[in-house]
């Protein structure tokens, strides 16, 4: 812990139950939330909405730098196109470096922060007080995110749902810059067999046992 904040780095792939995992672990611990993602879906959802090429760092780099807290809570961020966008647009060195300030500055405003995302204990905050890694099977992981987009009215199949996380993690393992990797003093906790109030039990226990340290 520094200056008085809690750090709590949440990584792990696709639809692994990060998200409502990192959540739920804030509200319990009374920190802030930031969904690390959803600033690359802001970036992903702007360059789509104005015709900007996923390739080109100069103009994607200026929307990392002018994102507004409105765009981030933007329900077409959840939109699978806009994930597979995103995903592409997290590749790029010149964009994860406009958005690697506001993360860290999120981590740093007191009382702390849970973060989640890919590379949190990595690169975003490899001082995190507690790590974990949150993972789940692929077949888990599509099935989750296929109930998911039903359940707001999505039209999509359990099929295409499990190629498009296929192909996500394959670019997050193997891009350059910041790839998908459990930082080594992470704690891995496997959600394939949990559900969230068994998972938040298990998050809950690791963290207090990591701040007890």
């Amino acid at each position: 812990m520094t200056n008085n904040t809690i750090t709590i780095a949440v990584d792990g792939p696709a639809a692994s139950g990060k998200g409502t995992l990192s959540r739920r672990l804030a509200r319990h611990f009374g920190l802030n939330y930031l969904d690390t993602g959803s600033l690359y879906r802001a970036v992903a959802l702007i360059a789509l909405n104005d015709n900007i090429l996923l390739d080109d760092e100069t103009a994607l780099s200026h929307v990392a730098g002018s994102l507004s807290d409105d765009v981030l809570s933007d329900p077409r961020l959840r939109e699978p196109g806009v994930g597979e966008a995103a995903s592409k647009i997290a590749s790029l060195i010149p964009v994860r470096e406009t958005l690697l300030r506001y993360q860290r500055d999120r981590a740093e405003t007191a009382p702390g922060a849970v973060l989640d995302g890919r590379d949190i204990g990595t690169v975003v905050c490899p001082e995190a007080d507690v790590k974990l890694f949150v993972t789940a099977s692929s077949e888990v992981r599509a099935e989750r995110r296929y109930k998911e987009l039903l359940s707001k009215g999505q039209d999509v199949t359990y099929d295409d749902i499990f190629a498009e996380i296929e192909r996500r993690d394959a670019r997050d393992s193997s891009r350059s810059a910041a790839p998908l990797i459990k930082a080594v003093d992470a704690h891995l906790l496997d959600t394939t067999n949990l559900d969230i109030e068994r998972a938040l039990d298990a998050a809950v226990y690791l963290v207090n046992q990591a701040i007890k340290a």
